[in-house]
């Protein structure tokens, strides 16, 4: 059930982003960097986070956000396309190593390690990333409703 309601949430945000080009890179309204493009590759980098660095221990810096470029995510989501195919490369990249690793996990204990919170399953990672595209997906909606209208998309 875990893998199904994240797997939608997943569904839901190509769903907001699809049939759009160089809009994707719409800001929300200043000062807001906040764009369908920006939330792309804040959740490619959160996919990476908790899969492959916090579950499977990986070397695993974020792609688009760094200690000294906190916001890289939201802020570098400009409207050219190779920053466009690029984000949906890794953002496809990474949801398609989290689902191999869920495929592969033995059972939902599984734990990895998170420095700021400690030791965590794989069951608390499906239940906070469910929680993070149903916040983010959230505001697609308002983003996408400005960029064309469109409700309930």
């Amino acid at each position: 059930m875990l893998v199904d309601v994240l797997a939608a949430q997943r569904a839901t945000l190509k769903l907001k982003c699809a049939g759009l080009n160089t809009v994707l890179a719409l800001r929300s309204v200043e000062p807001s960097t906040l764009s369908l493009l920006g939330l792309v590759r804040h959740l490619a980098d959160v996919e990476r986070r908790w899969f492959r660095a916090v579950l499977a221990g990986q070397d695993a810096p974020p792609r688009f956000s760094s200690a000294e470029d906190p916001d890289g995510d939201f802020d570098g989501a400009v409207p050219a396309p190779e920053v466009i195919d690029g984000a949906w490369r890794a953002w496809r990249e990474e949801v398609a190593f989290a689902d191999a690793y869920v495929a592969e996990a033995p059972h939902l204990n599984v734990e990895g390690h998170d420095a700021w919170r400690g030791r965590l399953s794989l069951r608390w990672v499906l239940i906070h990333m469910i929680e993070e595209y149903a916040r983010h997906n959230g505001h697609a909606d308002l983003l996408r409703e400005r960029i064309d209208g469109a409700r309930g998309v």
